[in-house]
């Protein structure tokens, strides 16, 4: 506590006042329900004692405006919460007059009851209706005459639907009265076993109560009641039949504390259960230090299990660069249980006649059960690009002229329920502006991220065939370079493998002819680039028509011509066809063959014309035109698996070793199918492509490479005869060894892995090509192992056979017997120097992870079912969760580590005297992240990125969340970088009363 009052005093320094004014309107404002009223918590099933529910658990107040703000529908369960039991938020029970009743005569009905037999009316005797339990821990005494009742010690009076507990309870029959006190307890000098009543309208903690169960008026002193995820304190509380009541003295609070941390301190209020709260003048007081601002009147709504609609109040704080500010204050509206909007805004103020910005969001969030639920999420901002405040001296200040820029973002994500037999339709869209996420974010994922992709797709199954379709509308884009692809649409279609056999009505008999199968899918595009790709020649042949360099189209309504004319669309039909498999050598070597073919259905084309005058070719594009292109090729596979093992006698710590090896060999042939159409893409044929190589002095040019379908949607056909067979090998080492924990001999021996996989690949094309003079292909070598569930070993490299020039080549031009230049490709082993190979690249991966899965018994150990991803900065962004997250301060501790390098001779000279010298590796980076829970109510996070090249750091960031029972605070700083500066918030946990928090931030941006 002495913790809180210090920071809060310190940051309320010269602007308490301040603070109290905002607080004291929020207050007075808080007569609409927020946003934040759809309840997450889970409700005891037996309401305990007001101070003694947990406390709401620590929210993770998200810096980023694009993140989700609204609450989840309701049976919706936050997925980060605690599972541990909240405050009670059911509403209260609308109660009638006579629905409750304390301690009323049980001796007579209230109504009258007709006998079935005599038909005689009957009239109640007492003012009691039902049967009263009643016990004591000491005794029980009854005065007959006075008609008094006194239970002493621990005494328990339930009545219907009430209870009541208390030191001594006076049940008095004469005057219809019942009377609850606690008792002192001598030896720890305070009130023990204080009264504490319980009914449908909540539950009462008093330290004395007097109730007429004829009338069903009460009054209650020194009382404690809650109502939603409120409190209230009273020294005095008259209760009325209708089961509302009346304090004088009134305290109201979300700190569930005997002693509350902070409280609205009222002369009189009125609590209408399960409704409202309404005080007269009023001010709050926090750590016993009351605010001198208040208001004349105050109105408190109590949360129910439904959701409302109201105003939701802004949060106040303050930025170095835009000053001032209000930031996500609007109105949500909660029409019915399926369907939410919320409409928010910022405003910054700024510094002297410059204005600081302002924002616009707004989110629609909405569930249909057994069907699908989503949200959709629109924010447009109006912000500088730089900042407009910088402080050269304490007196001095200079402000700074920035440009404005307008950006917005869209993202939605709707996720339907499949049904069997019905169509499912999904949505994923990250779009916005591409300096959206520069000016208006902090996070991590979509700060550093520059692609975004958006989905919306529809798929179905056809019941009764075995025909399957999907429609997906895509769309890509790149943040750095403005670069959009649209993808309007993609249809697929697929045909289930089908067995000929079927056909014929041939009923299976286990030959070979069985596995005969064919199956089909047809795939159809129309993709739309802003990007215009440049035409590009062979060498430095220059060309006419096209653009040389690669441009891009700005994507809005004035381009949607020039997009729309950038367009490529094609479709595809792919034919797999599956032939019987067969072994050999008893089983042990399996034969599998295989046979495809594929058609490509372009509706444009490229034609080129060899112009003489300027001794450059002109490019055409012909559209509409259908041109079609198609291929084949089969091959066949043949794969086995055998074992080699060593045992060890004795008693010795390693027991056995084995090793497991995988080789596979294949074969692949396809045909050259543009042998004899090498000159199509030409106007004149052979005429024009001849005419170029002789005014380029015989330059050896592929007319394969003049392709008509040149940056189409779908790769042309091949145009090389392959004739290939490779070779792989996979490895796999295990060793036995004993032991140590197991102390029972059930298991005295356990696996440690050496080697999970040793991998090898290479190939060799028998078909000769003089364009392509390589015949073998590079080496690729891998290794990977995972150490005691904590170390991850990924290495994996390239080695080429053949020599290189300066340039780093491996083709060289030489003149042939006849004169003619060819180009040829040299061994390693024919240099003098014999070598067999050469290393290409190379790259390492080694990932520790703390806190593992293994050692259950450790404090610091956490189950995980999915470990962590060892790079949570610069992976890919994920799908942004619909409902908000809550910090877990279960775990102790955990950490992830990982240290990246490459190495790579693509870049390398031969001669580094002459070209400079190359650093050794191409990437070289460590990360780090994880969580510390340094006390019990503090926890520190933090995420680092270090390029051991660039000599710095990648955005590192540390977050902390200090819980202060009822209040929090949470924090981001960012130490160096481009985005350096900190964000710092305090606020109340309780939902009822998130809009209570104060931020402070500073960010210096050098963008």
């Amino acid at each position: 506590m002495l913790f809180f009052n210090a920071l809060f005093s310190g940051l309320f320094h010269r602007r308490r006042w301040a603070l109290a004014v905002m607080v004291s309107v929020w207050l007075w404002l808080l007569g609409g329900a927020t946003g934040a009223q759809a309840q997450t918590g889970a409700t005891p099933t037996n309401p305990r004692r007001p101070g003694s529910v947990p406390t709401q658990p620590v929210r993770n107040l998200n810096y980023d405006r694009n993140a989700p703000q609204s609450p989840p529908p309701p049976g919706v369960i936050n997925p980060g919460q605690p599972a541990v039991p909240a405050v009670l938020r059911e509403p209260a029970p609308r109660l009638s007059p006579d629905s409750t009743g304390l301690l009323a005569d049980t001796s007579r009905a209230s109504r009258r009851v007709r006998d079935s037999v005599n038909l005689v009316v009957l009239r109640r005797r007492s003012q009691v209706e039902t049967t009263v339990k009643y016990a004591a821990k000491d005794s029980i005494q009854f005065d007959v005459t006075q008609k008094v009742a006194r239970l002493y010690n621990k005494s328990t009076v339930d009545y219907g639907k009430m209870s009541l507990k208390a030191a001594l309870i006076t049940v008095n029959y004469g005057d219809n009265t019942v009377q609850a006190a606690g008792r002192r307890d001598t030896v720890r000098h305070k009130m023990a076993d204080q009264p504490l009543l319980k009914d449908e309208a909540g539950t009462y903690a008093a330290g004395k109560i007097n109730y007429n169960f004829k009338t069903k008026k009460g009054k209650i002193s020194e009382v404690v009641t809650q109502q939603g995820e409120g409190y209230i304190h009273a020294e005095v509380v008259k209760k009325l039949p209708d089961n509302d009541f009346f304090g004088l003295h009134g305290r109201y609070t979300t700190c569930n504390l005997e002693h509350p941390h902070f409280y609205i301190e009222a002369g009189k209020m009125k609590v209408i259960p399960g409704s409202k709260v309404i005080t007269g003048p009023f001010h709050m007081v926090i750590a016993d230090v009351p605010l001198p601002v208040g208001l004349p009147f105050g109105y408190f709504p109590t949360p129910h299990a439904g959701r409302g609609s109201g105003v939701i109040i802004p949060t106040f704080g303050q930025g170095a660069q835009r000053g001032y500010s209000l930031t996500n204050g609007g109105y949500y509206w909660a029409p019915n249980d399926y369907i939410g909007l919320r409409v928010t805004g910022d405003l910054y103020a700024g510094n002297a006649d410059r204005l600081g910005g302002y924002g616009i969001a707004t989110e629609l969030t909405y569930r249909k059960r057994y069907k699908y639920q989503g949200s959709f999420r629109f924010t447009y901002s109006n912000q500088p690009i730089s900042p407009i405040l910088t402080t050269t001296t304490v007196a001095n200040t200079d402000y700074l002229y920035s440009n404005s820029q307008n950006t917005f973002w869209i993202s939605w994500a709707h996720s339907p329920t499949p049904l069997p037999g019905g169509g499912v339709f999904s949505a994923s869209v990250q779009a916005g502006s591409s300096s959206y996420n520069r000016i208006n974010t902090l996070n991590a994922r979509q700060l550093l991220s520059a692609t975004f992709s958006s989905t919306v797709s529809y798929s179905k199954q056809l019941r009764t065939l075995p025909i399957n379709y999907a429609v997906q509308l895509a769309q890509s884009q790149n943040t750095q370079t403005g670069v959009m692809d649209f993808t309007l649409p993609n249809f697929n279609l697929g045909v289930a493998r089908q067995y000929p056999h079927q056909w014929l009505g041939i009923q299976p008999s286990g030959k070979f002819y069985e596995q005969f199968a064919v199956s089909y899918n047809l795939v159809a595009q129309n993709r739309i680039s802003s990007l215009v790709p440049a035409r590009a020649l062979a060498g430095d042949i220059p060309l006419l028509g096209g653009s040389s360099t690669a441009y891009n189209i700005p994507v809005n309504l004035k381009n949607i011509n020039n997009l729309l004319r950038n367009a490529q669309n094609g479709l595809q039909h792919q034919f797999q066809i599956t032939l019987p498999a067969a072994t050999l050598l008893a089983r042990h070597i399996q034969i599998q063959p295989s046979i495809s073919y594929g058609e490509t259905w372009y509706l444009q084309s490229l034609r080129y014309t060899y112009e003489p005058v300027p001794r450059a070719v002109r490019i055409d594009t012909i559209s509409p035109s259908f041109n079609r292109s198609y291929s084949y090729s089969g091959s066949v596979s043949a794969s086995t698996n055998f074992y080699g093992t060593a045992n060890f006698k004795g008693n010795h710590y390693v027991k056995a070793i084995r090793h497991k090896v995988s080789p596979s060999v294949s074969y692949s042939y396809s045909p050259d199918l543009a042998k004899g159409s090498e000159y199509a893409a030409f106007t004149n044929g052979a005429q024009d492509y001849n005419q170029l190589r002789a005014a380029y002095n015989g330059r050896i040019l592929d007319p394969r490479s003049f392709s008509r379908y040149q940056g189409s949607v779908y790769s042309t056909a091949a145009s090389a005869r392959v004739s290939a067979i490779s070779f792989s090998l996979q490895n796999q080492i295990e060793m036995k060894v004993r032991n140590s924990q197991d102390t029972t001999g059930t298991n005295p021996y356990k696996k440690v892995s050496l080697a999970d996989g040793i991998d090898l690949s290479l190939s060799y094309n028998f078909s000769p090509d003089s364009l392509v003079p390589q015949k073998l292909s590079n080496l690729n070598l891998g290794y990977r192992v995972q150490v005691a569930k904590k170390l991850n070993i990924v290495i994996s490299s390239a080695f080429s056979f053949y020599q290189r020039d300066s340039t780093g080549s491996t083709t060289f031009t030489e003149r042939g017997p006849t004169g003619k230049r060819v180009l040829s490709a040299r061994y390693l082993w024919e240099d003098k120097n014999l070598r067999l190979a050469r290393l290409l690249n190379a790259n390492l991966s080694l990932g520790y992870q703390f806190n593992p899965a293994a050692r259950p018994k450790s404090k610091a150990n956490i189950p995980r079912a999915v470990a962590p991803a060892n790079d949570p900065v610069l992976g890919s962004p994920l799908q942004q969760q619909i409902y908000a997250d809550y910090i877990d301060f279960d775990i102790p501790w955990e950490a992830t580590v990982q240290y990246t390098a490459s190495y790579t001779t693509a870049s390398a000279p031969i001669r580094p005297s002459l070209y400079g010298v190359t650093p050794l590796l191409s990437g070289n980076a460590v990360t780090a992240s994880g969580s510390v829970k340094l006390t019990p109510n503090l926890r520190l996070s933090t995420s680092l990125n270090y390029d051991f090249r660039a000599n710095t750091f990648v955005y590192p960031t540390v977050n902390f969340y200090r819980d202060l029972h009822c209040w929090q605070i949470s924090g981001l700083w960012i130490p160096v970088g481009p985005y350096r500066g900190y964000n710092f918030t305090i606020a109340a946990k309780s939902s009822l009363l998130q809009d209570l928090k104060l931020n402070r931030n500073k960010t210096i941006l050098n963008r």
